[in-house]
């Protein structure tokens, strides 16, 4: 046989596995963007905004590199990587901060990483993918409690016990569920990880910059415990790149030591880490006026859009810029976001494994980069189609 021939049968298994998705209509594939965007975690619009363009320009101005060049434990550790973390540190209320190249990696790397042998981890069902890849490399116990159920956490936790468990309980939310839209209940959440002894850990990923006071997230009133850790996303509202973990400076400090992820990657681009102070001094804090004036643009955007959905979709808005418009068939879902998509807007369909079975979803996403007349056509071209979805 030739190399040629064997090569047909050489990724059989990957390809009878992408038919398979396929014949199931979860096929994915790579799109470019086009079209009025409701699609995109950039919620404040600042991505493209001509204010991180200056920051950046000044930056590489002032000689920022573009590259570390090496792990930060070598000579990757740049001024800029240890300036974001102590004015992050000082923006969430926490004692420490440690930079990572996205929040996916921050997330993995922080449930790799912390939660010890003997400890527990009880995650919310509904938490991020990057969450469920870290505690498949814990070295604690993992069990999953019902969503935002609080109690669940606390009868999770007391069964370990019960059953012997003896190290320390991890509560794992994320303060805004990124497919559902609704809020985590933290104020009894910290109370069930007082009780236990145990840690509360807030993926604030699509809160930061955006909810809380200053955009702070919705942990902000919570920083400063030592049994609270906090994720902040920098690619969504802030525009930009990277994941911020904040919080006790002993756990920061067993993470650099620790945290293989950290230990063995290149650092983050100082010139990306230059770009998330930027966008924090402008979009964090209650001194931030940039961030006041487009978070109070957003809010005004979400409640006239969540009014009109109701009133012309009969959909219960979610209060929040996470507005998921649940279908129910993966074929219907892909159907309706394609029809919309031709009319010039960029809504995507979302479908299992991203969320549970049955229950396929247009995700509409409020951003301050389509104006409220864009997504008030963008309701009354949805309302008509929604009756014809059986």
């Amino acid at each position: 046989m030739s190399a040629s021939d064997d090569s047909s049968h050489f990724h059989f298994a990957h390809r009878r596995s992408l038919e398979a998705l396929e014949r199931r209509n979860r096929l994915r594939s790579l799109v470019a963007r086009q079209g009025c965007d409701f699609s995109s975690n950039d919620y404040l619009g600042l991505a493209t905004s001509d204010e991180l363009r200056s920051a950046v320009g000044e930056a590489l101005s002032r000689g920022v590199a573009i590259g570390s060049g090496g792990s930060r434990l070598l000579r990757g550790n740049d001024p800029e990587h240890a300036a974001l973390e102590v004015q992050a540190a000082k923006a969430f209320g926490s004692e420490g901060a440690l930079f990572f190249s996205s929040g996916f990696a921050a997330n993995a790397a922080l449930f790799a990483t912390l939660p010890q042998r003997g400890d527990l981890v009880v995650h919310d069902r509904l938490v991020h993918a990057s969450v469920h890849d870290g505690m498949r490399l814990s070295k604690g116990s993992v069990v999953a409690a019902p969503h935002n159920d609080a109690q669940g956490f606390d009868d999770a936790i007391r069964s370990w016990r019960q059953a012997g468990g003896l190290g320390r309980p991890w509560i794992s939310v994320e303060s805004l569920y990124s497919m559902d839209g609704d809020l985590a209940p933290l104020d009894e959440l910290i109370g069930v990880a007082d009780k236990h002894s145990g840690v509360l850990v807030i993926d604030e990923a699509h809160a930061t910059g955006v909810l809380g006071p200053g955009g702070r997230g919705l942990g902000a009133h919570l920083e400063e415990r030592d049994n609270v850790v906090s994720l902040h996303t920098c690619g969504k509202a802030l525009g930009v790149m990277g994941g911020l973990v904040c919080g006790p400076r002993v756990l920061i400090d067993f993470l650099v030591n620790r945290c293989r992820p950290f230990i063995y990657s290149t650092a983050p681009s100082p010139l990306m880490a230059a770009s998330v102070r930027a966008a924090l001094r402008m979009i964090v804090g209650e001194a931030a006026p940039e961030g006041e004036v487009r978070r109070g643009r957003h809010r005004l955007l979400v409640a006239r859009i969540g009014e009109m959905l109701e009133r012309r979709c009969g959909i219960k808005p979610t209060g929040t810029h996470i507005q998921p418009i649940v279908i129910g068939s993966d074929e219907q879902a892909v159907g309706l976001a394609g029809r919309l998509q031709g009319r010039g807007f960029d809504i995507r369909a979302i479908r299992p494994p991203t969320v549970p079975e049955g229950t396929a979803r247009l995700r509409m996403s409020l951003t301050l980069n389509v104006s409220e007349d864009t997504a008030a056509r963008l309701v009354e071209a949805l309302a008509p189609e929604l009756e014809r979805v059986p």
